[in-house]
């Protein structure tokens, strides 16, 4: 098998399904449905020398960083998750939108002095209580945040939403906006170096096709 001039990874879910327009797009449409299919590498149709790598959303920055993919389509969550060495975030894609919150109970007065938060986003949380000159105890969970209040976990928890309808249904309700998410396109520091050229006619196609949608 040829190795691939250069490798896209992209995080599976809602953003790959809201990325494969600005794929198509930018001429890099992935030769198969990968919504459907189960091959977690593709070739482009229209682009023999690049390939499509579907890999969880928070693996996405450490295939980039260590340089197994040259280029990552993110969310920005997960950038600022991660500690951000090994890659430059190139630019806003203009998709996957939504917000992170901290959120609460909606009757309820005011959390304790010291919170507990429950998060899959431990540094960022961490980091916006300290910032903000505030203590919070952070739990870190995989899922079903909203679950955290209701059930006596935490006090508090970080996590995105989109309409907050899914925090209104649980008797949530947002407290504070920590950052507006989107998807991000990241390169590998060192690919950068080595395939200039190549590298940032790619990043313009990205960067054409996100001005378009």
């Amino acid at each position: 098998m040829t190795a691939a001039r250069f490798r896209i990874a992209v995080a599976k879910g809602r953003l790959l399904q809201e990325a494969l327009p600005l794929l198509g797009r930018a001429g890099l449409a992935p030769d198969g449905d990968p919504l459907r299919e189960r091959r977690l590498v593709m070739p482009c149709a229209d682009d023999g020398g690049a390939e499509i790598v579907i890999i969880r959303a928070a693996d996405v920055p450490t295939f980039v960083e260590y340089g197994a993919a040259d280029f990552g389509i993110a969310g920005k969550d997960m950038l600022m998750e991660h500690d951000g060495r090994g890659f430059y975030e190139l630019c806003d894609l203009g998709i996957a939108r939504c917000r992170m919150v901290v959120a609460g109970h909606a009757r309820r007065g005011a959390p304790p002095r010291r919170p507990r938060v429950a998060t899959k986003y431990v540094a960022t949380a961490r980091r916006h209580f300290a910032q903000s000159g505030r203590q919070a105890d952070i739990v870190k969970l995989y899922g079903s945040m909203e679950l955290g209040p209701i059930l006596g976990l935490s006090d508090l928890i970080v996590d995105l939403v989109d309409t907050g309808e899914t925090l209104r249904t649980n008797g949530l309700a947002e407290i504070e906006e920590i950052a507006g998410i989107s998807a991000r396109l990241i390169a590998n520091r060192a690919s950068m170096r080595i395939k200039g050229t190549a590298m940032r006619a790619v990043a313009d196609r990205f960067a054409a096709a996100a001005r378009t949608e």
